[in-house]
């Protein structure tokens, strides 16, 4: 593909961790990314990478549960970079609890995010998508969608991307678009680190730990993600949709 129909990328929640691990990696692959996230200037670190390697970024600042944001930010990614044809919806929020201290603003928070913002961002770019007769979409799922204690309104947002990711497979599939889920296991992170902090155990003992419990004997780093997420973005995906994929270290129910 030349660079005059070079595939233009978003990515979500794009100024760290796994979200920025996906938009060197999709950079890499030979697409220009626009790395979004909540704080515009938080991004500066990704898109610098990206560009220090020759590749072709900007960064994004929007609130993806907010319509008006997710509109704007798409229409200045058309602008500088081009239609959007990749969409990664990987922006999250935690506010763990159990169920009887959770606040309904802890619930609404984490829904918004995770599901309101991959509906809105979606919803603005498969029009984009299917102009091109070709669409990758990925949303980011969890192994927490299978129930994790203290996380009712995360797992309940991770359980429902994998419904809406199959419905848009279903939906879209005849447009040349595709729509997958990848859910990460225990991955090292920002948010892990905050969820060791949390528990009162420091991040290494918290990482050894959790690799005690996990086939390969390690945990996950967001490279293993971005991998997972630049295959099912790769043109030569088309024919696999609506799949969920457990990025694990070992295979779960």
């Amino acid at each position: 593909m030349s660079t005059t129909d070079q595939r233009v990328a978003v990515v979500t929640g794009a100024a760290r961790g796994i979200g920025a691990a996906t938009a060197v990696r999709l950079a890499a692959e030979g697409r220009a990314v626009a790395v979004i996230d909540l704080d515009e200037a938080a991004c500066k670190d990704t898109v610098e990478k990206i560009t220090a390697a020759g590749g072709k970024a900007i960064a994004v600042g929007a609130d993806v549960s907010d319509e008006a944001q997710v509109e704007a930010a798409i229409a200045r990614v058309v602008a500088e970079l081009g239609a959007p044809t990749i969409l990664v919806n990987n922006a999250g929020v935690l506010r763990d609890n159990l169920l009887f201290k959770m606040s309904t603003s802890d619930w609404d928070t984490v829904l918004n995010v995770h599901l309101r913002g991959s509906f809105l961002m979606s919803k603005a770019v498969q029009k984009h998508m299917v102009d091109a007769g070709f669409g990758r979409i990925v949303n980011l799922s969890s192994s927490s969608a299978l129930g994790n204690r203290g996380q009712a309104n995360y797992s309940a947002a991770k359980a429902g991307l994998q419904g809406f990711t199959k419905t848009l497979a279903i939906e879209l599939g005849k447009f040349g678009i595709t729509a997958n889920a990848v859910a990460p296991g225990f991955i090292a992170t920002d948010m892990t680190a905050a969820t060791a902090a949390r528990v009162g155990m420091g991040f290494e003992e918290f990482k050894a730990a959790a690799a005690t419990q996990i086939p390969v004997a390690r945990v996950g780093e967001p490279d293993d993600i971005a991998n997972a997420i630049a295959f099912f973005t790769g043109e030569a995906a088309g024919f696999v949709s609506g799949q969920v994929l457990y990025v694990a270290g070992g295979p779960l129910d």
